[in-house]
């Protein structure tokens, strides 16, 4: 069994920006995992610091460790060694329900599967983060963010009734309603062709600007990426830029 070596550390200020305070400070973040092989190191000892309000692009070729990365530093994985500061809270000194329920407060994501849940309408896809938080108010913002990713019409409709493009300003609209501090998104457009894609990035740069929150985004499109403050790069899982 790995053990964890976490980090306390005092809050810091970006890299990329002295008098920006830190949304996210990751240090030393390795994942080593054994199959029949033997140890197989996914990431090696990663340091990242993001501020507040930051767009970070993460670029990487397939199997590069990039998913693996956005994992761990939404706390859906674990490292073997190191930790990282969300909002100023270690997530890996929390205990499992803590760190949910820390993430649930501060984190949205978009994924290149979209994630919906089959069986619930647009609305109902959007209301749940509310209502899991138990706001009243959960129906009337579900429906006003629906507005605003030009869905409007289609808030009683199931997911199997959209198009991709809609399924994922389903995903956008589920993500940002709640007011996240962070937003990651995993390859957004992964699943979109082109042009469906692009609009959709185009809506979800515009929200993240409305709504001045950290965006982390991982993809393999340097277009993409290019669109963001700051873009790293992560090869045989080491980060680079």
């Amino acid at each position: 069994m790995t053990s964890h070596s976490f980090a306390t550390g005092h809050p810091r200020t970006s890299a990329s920006n002295s008098t920006r305070a830190l949304a996210l400070d990751v240090q030393g973040i390795s994942k080593v995992v054994t199959d029949s092989g033997g140890p197989l190191t996914i990431l090696h000892e990663v340091d990242l610091q993001v501020g507040q309000a930051e767009t970070l692009a993460i670029v990487g070729a397939s199997g590069s460790g990039k998913s693996t990365l956005l994992s761990i530093l939404a706390g859906l994985d674990t490292p073997s060694a190191g930790d990282v500061s969300l909002c100023g809270q270690s997530l890996f000194n929390m205990g499992e329900d803590e760190r949910a329920a820390h993430r649930a407060r501060h984190v949205g994501f978009v994924f290149q599967s979209f994630q919906l849940i089959g069986h619930l309408s647009a609305l109902e896809n959007v209301m749940l983060p509310l209502e899991l938080r138990g706001d009243r108010q959960a129906r009337h913002k579900a429906m006003h963010m629906l507005g605003r990713v030009g869905l409007a019409e289609r808030v009683n409709h199931k997911p199997m009734l959209l198009s991709g493009g809609e399924q994922q300003r389903v995903a956008l609209a589920r993500a940002f309603v709640v007011g996240p501090d962070i937003l990651m998104a995993d390859e957004p457009t992964g699943s979109l062709d082109h042009a469906t894609g692009q609009s959709v990035m185009d809506l979800m740069f515009e929200l993240n600007r409305e709504s001045k929150t950290t965006l982390i985004l991982v993809t393999h499109d340097p277009q993409i990426a290019a669109r963001c403050e700051r873009t790293v790069r992560i090869q045989g899982g080491r980060l680079s830029g």
